[in-house]
């Protein structure tokens, strides 16, 4: 596992909750892109396109996506050490634009598992930056609303 420089605070975005699971629980949760559309805060994602059922480094996948309109994302998996830290740079049709990475974080503590999302533009493409730049405070509470429905999936099994 790499660590990357610390990037400006408004390229980074994160948020963190203890949530009542096991990390190797919610890590099967994020592993399964056929899940994202239950667990997204954002209300963006549609559902997966293709890609494997159960991600890994290296993993590609497509998420058909709407914000006012639809459009696809094609997803890499970068980061990757299981069941502690997963991430996943995504990018537009054919490259074009994207690049910010979403990265999960869990470390078990007492209670459960503390969850850190965050938001990584410091990649971001020239093309798609200024678009993104300014969007951290309405991602901060979509992420929140991501770690609440997690929450909410692991207190239904109990």
């Amino acid at each position: 596992m790499s660590r990357k420089p610390k990037a400006p605070a408004s390229q980074v975005v994160s948020v963190e909750r203890v949530i009542a699971a096991p990390p190797e629980a919610i890590f099967e949760l994020l592993v399964d892109p056929d899940r994202h559309h239950d667990i997204d805060g954002s209300g963006s994602v549609v559902g997966a396109k293709c890609g494997p059922q159960r991600l890994a480094l290296g993993s590609r996948f497509g998420m058909s996506m709407k914000v006012g309109m639809s459009y696809s994302m094609v997803s890499t998996v970068v980061e990757f050490d299981e069941p502690r830290l997963i991430a996943w740079q995504t990018r537009g049709p054919g490259n074009l634009g994207g690049g910010r990475i979403w990265r999960y974080e869990l470390e078990p503590v007492e209670g459960g598992t503390l969850v850190r999302e965050s938001w990584d533009i410091t990649r971001e493409s020239v093309l798609s930056k200024w678009m993104v730049k300014d969007l951290g405070e309405k991602t901060r509470a979509n992420m929140d609303a991501t770690l609440e429905r997690i929450e909410t999936y692991f207190a239904a099994d109990d």
